[in-house]
């Protein structure tokens, strides 16, 4: 199976290769002319990420696949022609998106909390707090249910939460023999479907600002009843904790972590790391401490970026603070009252604070590796126009389907979400055009139909290889990134199946109140056919 998976990778690159050499078209434009490229809003532009993703579920393997979909978005943007293509692939993408100070500033933000997480390891905090909870949480259920509780916390930012969830509740889950995926699968369920709904969150800042003509915050409110997909994953992760349901691949790593084997997969990129654990001096407060003040912390570097401070309101400096800035703000702060901490405590010295730097950084390769490919791969999709592709589709579909339209829109965001990775890109596409058909005819449809697009964002994001958020959940629970998205998929496919058909009931009774039931009785009946169908798990 390995010889075949590399005949695959091989096979792709060398056509690939063969085809970027080929002088069919030429890539420059006419001195003064903008380029467009030939392929330019056709369904062609949304086939770079579908490769990537498929190649990614196949031959297990990210970084290959991720850079055979961007060599095919760069071949495409040329005209495919040698040149261009390598120019487009490293200038417009891997170069742009590496100086892109947005990016950087996440970059910065993962190694420092990839830093903090050494250090509190080192001082026997994780592990320290490994065995408060295996006296307090006495079962599997509870560890589940606590690190759900734990996401639905922390819902300031998704990156923020995957991170810090992970680094609490792995010493957790590992104590009561819960898999990485399983873990992964409850941290990405609790970082952007909570922070979609969250009024006070990264989220609601990016979607307040893509509603034209109206009270970006107030339609966000109004629309959270609406947002089915993430209350109903939310309540999918309850339902699966108490009534001990697992299925898929995700039974396969729940199965063989009873017997012991948290990973199920030889790859196991994170396990070396937890050999640095020390269990001397540290207490539970050397891990509380630091997750305390990295929130704190990161609240105020925002509402900072919002201009909080210079007389601006909480909620406003909130919907326009830079999450970018204010992450990196806030967890540098946090990290350095860390370090002043630990010298008062003496539970480490001062070098060994600094041996954690470099530590930390490689500890978190991997999960930039596979951002920086997610970005080039995003930018080669814009580059030929996927938006424009999908945005005219939308429109076209308006007309006649009205009572609809919130089920085609909740599909096309998924879709697009999926494809590209990004919720917030999803979210700029679509969120101006729902505006535009219902804006002064229908506004609870309008609100309905916003709502369907920032859930199908989200749903498309979650079962995404190329999400950020996806990846951050790989590296918050030290997991392999391909165990936790074919062990996710089938979960987040369930919820998006069930969350479809309460949209075309939304589209008709047009109220909250008889839909958000009718979506909640679907799941546990799903549950309840699934628990009949695979019985309940050990322990």
């Amino acid at each position: 199976m390995r010889n075949v998976k590399r005949k695959i990778l091989w096979t792709l690159s060398l056509v690939m290769l063969f085809v970027a050499c080929s002088p069919l078209l030429a890539f420059a434009a006419e001195e003064g002319e903008e380029y467009v490229p030939q392929l330019f809003a056709t369904p062609w532009s949304l086939l770079p990420p579908l490769v990537a993703i498929v190649l990614a579920l196949i031959t297990k393997e990210v970084y290959s696949s991720l850079f055979i979909g961007i060599l095919i978005g760069g071949i495409f943007y040329s005209g495919f022609t040698f040149e261009g293509t390598i120019t487009h692939v490293f200038q417009g993408g891997i170069i742009s998106v590496l100086s892109d100070s947005y990016n950087v500033g996440i970059i910065v933000f993962l190694v420092i909390l990839g830093i903090m997480v050494c250090m509190m390891n080192k001082v026997g905090g994780s592990a320290a707090f490994g065995e408060w909870a295996k006296d307090h949480i006495k079962t599997r259920t509870g560890a589940q249910l606590a690190t759900v509780l734990l996401g639905v916390l922390i819902f300031i930012d998704d990156y923020f939460n995957c991170l810090t969830v992970g680094s609490v509740m792995r010493p957790v889950t590992d104590k009561h023999k819960i898999s990485r995926a399983k873990l992964s699968y409850l941290i990405d369920a609790t970082a952007a479907p909570v922070c979609i709904i969250a009024p006070i969150s990264s989220w609601a800042a990016a979607v307040t600002g893509f509603v034209p003509g109206e009270d970006g915050f107030s339609v966000f409110i109004r629309a959270i009843p609406y947002n089915f997909y993430a209350l109903l994953t939310i309540f999918m992760m309850v339902g699966i904790a108490i009534l001990k349901v697992d299925y898929g691949p995700m039974r396969i790593h729940e199965n063989n972590a009873i017997k012991g084997d948290i990973y199920t997969t030889p790859d196991r990129p994170y396990a070396d790391a937890e050999k640095e654990i020390v269990t001397g001096k540290g207490k539970v407060i050397d891990l509380v401490f630091p997750i305390i003040t990295l929130i704190i912390c990161c609240v105020i570097g925002m509402i900072y970026t919002g201009g909080f401070f210079s007389g601006t309101d909480f909620v406003t400096s909130f919907s326009q603070s830079d999450a970018s800035v204010g992450l990196v703000l806030g967890s540098f702060c946090a990290y350095v009252i860390t370090i002043i901490f630990y010298m008062i405590r003496r539970v480490i010295k001062f070098g060994e604070c600094m041996s954690c730097i470099p530590d930390g950084f490689k500890a978190m390769v991997p999960a930039i590796l596979i951002l920086s490919f997610a970005w080039t791969l995003k930018a080669m999709t814009d580059s030929l126009g996927a938006d424009v592709f999908v945005s005219e589709l939308v429109r076209s579909s308006a007309d006649g389907l009205m009572n609809f339209l919130p089920a085609i829109v909740f599909l096309v965001g998924c879709g697009l979400a999926f494809a590209t990775g990004t919720s917030w890109g999803t979210f700029g596409i679509l969120i101006p055009i729902v505006v535009a058909v219902f804006q002064g005819q229908n506004e609870t449809m309008m609100i309905i139909s916003i709502s369907a697009c920032m859930a199908g964002a989200v749903c498309g994001d979650h079962c995404s290889p190329i999400s950020d958020t996806t990846i951050m959940s790989s590296a918050g629970a030290q997991c392999n990134h391909v165990n936790h998205v074919t062990t996710q998929l089938p979960y987040a496919i369930t919820v998006a199946a069930i969350s479809f058909v309460t949209y075309i009931i939304a589209g008709f009774v047009q109220t909250a109140w008889i839909a958000l039931p009718a979506g909640i009785v679907l799941t546990l009946g799903v549950l309840l056919v699934l628990r009949h169908i695979y019985g309940k798990e050990e322990g």
